[in-house]
């Protein structure tokens, strides 16, 4: 790869986290104490990560917010970290994505969910003849309508769209969200031959075969994870799958067919203070390796280790650590036993 960048596209969400002093009863009272705005949403979350794993790094994002407070606040904070937000689009008739998260002292969340522009970001937002990038990565799928819609030849808009970009020599990626809709195998089966890498976690991954990632003891179950991402290489997916879960991270090299696993760092779960985006985090660093030309264990490892950093921060950016200082923190905290 050349120096042309990583583009992120999709999903900008405004996370206002409310503390309450309590979860109450329908028709009842609540007193919130505290509020707290933060980037949420894989654009601002994988974006600014990649920002601060390394700064040099060109990065653009696409997507589409409102006319509004929380819009102006996203834009802001990725042009604050240098993010190119030329092409984010703004809708006239939609509010920007928020979720209202209504946090208890106990640590319970219950989650408000606005799909808001998201829902109306659509591949005429792209100008994919204008792309000018070396990885494009998009998510979180199912929270994008316009993409998740039927294609007679190709499966689905975002089958087509992918299909599209990577004709113009640019490497796809994409990663998701969880989904109950009963549309998950629907829509991203489609989506994997035209990926160059699919990132994701080991429960979404997982729900494309309706294999177990875990066994009746709560065990991770490291074969139904390989028969899995194997599943997604036979349907099409062009070079990397990379799965991640609280215990480790798993890549398949499709052409060679070399399996690889990294266990996550360990640490103390008194030094937590959230894990709010800690999934696009380990996102970041999987595409900082490869764009890198990182081998699938240093991908793996920096994935980990960024993801980790991103547990000692409430919000989703703040404690994001920059290549330079990631490995002494992973010498600090040491890995995981498998």
């Amino acid at each position: 790869m050349n120096n042309k960048g990583i583009t992120i596209a999709g999903s900008f969400i405004a996370d206002v986290v409310k503390t309450t002093d309590c979860y109450p009863k329908r028709g009842m009272m609540a007193y919130i104490t505290d509020v707290k705005k933060a980037v949420g949403g894989c654009v601002p979350n994988t974006a600014i990560s990649l920002k601060k794993i390394d700064s040099s790094i060109p990065v653009s994002a696409i997507g589409k917010i409102g006319t509004d407070e929380h819009g102006r606040f996203i834009k802001t904070e990725l042009e604050r970290h240098g993010v190119d937000c030329n092409n984010v689009k703004i809708s006239e008739s939609l509010t920007t994505s928020f979720c209202d998260v209504m946090s208890q002292p106990s640590g319970e969340r219950t989650f408000f969910h606005a799909k808001g522009a998201n829902a109306e970001f659509s591949p005429a937002d792209l100008n994919i003849s204008n792309l000018n990038c070396d990885i494009f990565h998009i998510g979180y799928i199912f929270l994008l309508d316009q993409f998740e819609k039927s294609d007679a030849q190709h499966g689905s808009v975002l089958a087509r769209t992918l299909k599209e970009i990577q004709e113009k020599g640019i490497k796809t990626s994409i990663d998701v969200v969880s989904d109950s809709s009963g549309k998950y195998k629907e829509i991203i089966i489609p989506v994997l031959r035209f990926c160059s890498y699919a990132i994701m976690n080991e429960v979404e991954c997982c729900m494309l075969t309706d294999l177990a990632p875990y066994d009746e003891n709560g065990r991770l179950n490291t074969d139904n994870i390989k028969k899995t991402m194997v599943f997604m290489a036979e349907k099409g997916v062009k070079e990397k799958i990379i799965i991640h879960c609280k215990n480790a991270g798993f890549c398949l090299d499709v052409k060679s067919g070399e399996f690889t696993i990294v266990p996550s760092l360990e640490i103390p779960p008194e030094e937590i203070k959230g894990s709010v985006g800690a999934g696009d985090a380990f996102c970041a660093g999987s595409l900082y390796g490869l764009y890198n030309n990182y081998s699938d264990e240093e991908t793996l490892k920096l994935a980990s280790a960024i993801a980790a950093s991103n547990l000692f921060a409430e919000n989703s950016t703040d404690s994001i650590l920059s290549k330079e200082d990631v490995w002494a923190f992973e010498e600090k905290y040491g890995r995981k036993i498998l």
